[in-house]
């Protein structure tokens, strides 16, 4: 006969631990972190502001601003979706970041007023700047 052997009353049987879910889950990275392209923004809501010392076909832009869309020298605005203009980007440090300068002879020809919501880009056409582009 086998004797089976019992544990003696100051010998434990071996303790499993319990899986800790905190640490494992820790291991795996957030959604974040696996999808993070950065998107590059490619148009910016603005302001325009009326500048008398600018030329039709001149607008200043904030260099922060411009960095961000990647305007070297040419930007385009669109004023509610009818209405959109090429420019010959200046990039000037008193400019607002939020902001555009922009003639106002051309915009009132066309019935923009001062400080109106417009959309800027970075201009990739070829047609002649400071004057309405086709939409």
């Amino acid at each position: 006969m086998e004797e089976k052997k019992q544990p003696r009353e100051h010998e434990e049987a071996p303790k499993l631990e319990k899986p800790n879910l905190p640490r494992m889950l820790a291991v795996i990275p957030p959604a974040s972190a696996i999808k993070s392209r950065s998107k590059k923004v490619t148009e910016k809501r603005i302001r325009l502001k009326y500048d008398y010392s600018l030329e039709p076909e001149e607008a200043k832009i904030s260099p922060s601003l411009a960095r961000e869309l990647g305007i070297t020298e040419l930007l385009e605005i669109t004023v509610a979706g009818r209405h959109r203009f090429a420019f010959k980007a200046i990039i000037d440090e008193e400019v607002e970041e939020n902001r555009v300068h922009v003639n106002p002879d051309l915009m009132e020809e066309h019935g923009i007023s001062d400080n109106s919501i417009a959309t800027v880009r970075p201009y990739k056409g070829s047609e002649k700047l400071g004057v309405r582009l086709s939409v």
